[in-house]
């Protein structure tokens, strides 16, 4: 689906902004929604991601756009590549990948370290930090990332990690400071599994044990501008009652993750309809009013931008059981990554963004899939009834 020219300048002009959760590999879904995008001539102006959607971002953002789609599928090829000596396939395929992955690491991502490693331990030495070593993402990311054009500014760039001493979420951002694949890195250095990564003297960690979603980032930026914001979820909120432990296991990773973007969405959303009537309010004043010292620090605190939130989440027709997001199995990328596709096309087919933004409201938020899923969910029920 291609949208029209005149619809494109409009949502340009609203500064197009992509935001990636992280989950592991779950995220070839992000790359087959990042593909409905640029097919859509949906170009973001900003992306921002945390873990598995800063490498998404870093693919995107450091290549020119008619080889984005390109580099996030060698990517994602390279490292859902058969790294053992069975072939993942048939009913348990999902758990012989996770297994795999446990046991041999990932092709250009990220390998156990070797057995004499752990025998300085025994011998009263130090052992590793991690259970895997990830140099290889470090020559995969130097090899599929022009980190020159994202230091360039073409697409401002974000992502996260959290300071190990401090505890603190850093940002990365290009608009302030010079981007290394070591920072893609410490977006995912996700512990006990990868080891920190140093910048610049400091240990940082996963930026998903702090937050998983950048959308607070985007929002609060300053100077804020009115955005259209797609931010892309790897765990879906709603779910069936599981009936054992591991869709219990499965169930409460879902709601522990998709919790955090749901917060994050109604908290901000909120947050900014009042920015939004702040404004309105001072503009009603008197002009001795306007300039009382409450007035004005009021006044600072309102905001006229608009900004659209638009959820694209990954929702599977069935369960994948709690090692999903470690399970990286070429079968299951390529349908992560078609399901993408598909979800961000119904979703660009529907645009309910492009209503007008009424007057009151300074932010609105929609699930276009969750509406599609209701909707087919009541028709089949007044069907049975």
């Amino acid at each position: 689906m291609v949208v029209p020219s005149t619809d494109r300048a409009a949502e340009r002009a609203r500064n197009i902004t992509l935001v990636l959760q992280g989950g592991g590999a779950l995220g070839a879904y992000q790359a087959g929604v990042y593909e409905a995008l640029a097919q859509a001539g949906q170009a973001p102006a900003w992306v921002a991601g945390i873990s598995i959607g800063a490498i998404n971002a870093a693919l995107i953002a450091g290549n020119a756009p008619e080889r984005r789609v390109e580099r996030l599928r060698a990517f994602w090829e390279q490292i859902t590549a058969p790294s053992a000596f069975w072939p993942a396939s048939g009913a348990y395929g999902q758990r012989l990948c996770a297994l795999n992955a446990m046991m041999f690491g990932q092709p250009g991502f990220f390998a156990p370290h070797p057995p004499y490693r752990w025998l300085g331990r025994a011998l009263g030495g130090a052992a590793p930090p991690s259970l895997y070593d990830t140099a290889a993402l470090r020559t995969t990311l130097e090899r599929l990332v022009d980190f020159d054009r994202i230091n360039a500014r073409e697409t401002r760039f974000s992502v996260a990690a959290v300071n190990v001493r401090t505890g603190a979420l850093t940002w990365f951002d290009n608009a302030e400071a010079t981007i290394r694949p070591e920072h893609v890195m410490a977006s995912g250095a996700l512990p006990p599994g990868f080891p920190a990564v140093e910048i610049d003297g400091e240990a940082y960690w996963d930026g998903g044990l702090v937050s998983n979603t950048p959308l607070q980032y985007v929002m609060e930026s300053v100077p804020r501008r009115s955005r259209l914001i797609f931010q892309v979820d790897l765990f879906a909120a709603e779910g069936a009652e599981p009936r054992d432990l591991e869709a219990v296991s499965e169930r409460e990773r879902d709601i522990r993750y998709a919790s955090k973007a749901l917060s994050a969405i109604d908290l901000y959303r909120g947050l900014h309809d009042v920015r939004h009537r702040l404004n309105e309010l001072i503009e009603q004043l008197p002009p001795d009013l306007r300039q009382t010292q409450i007035a004005q620090y009021l006044y600072a605190f309102g905001c006229v931008t608009t900004m659209d939130i638009v959820a694209i989440t990954y929702r599977p027709p069935a369960a994948q059981g709690p090692a999903k997001d470690y399970a990286f199995g070429r079968g299951a990328m390529l349908r992560r990554w078609a399901q993408g596709l598909a979800d961000a096309e119904a979703t660009l087919a529907t645009a309910p963004w492009r209503a007008p933004m009424p007057p009151e409201v300074g932010a609105r938020a929609f699930d276009v899939l969750a509406d599609l899923v209701s909707g087919a969910s009541a028709m089949a029920a007044s069907q049975r009834g």
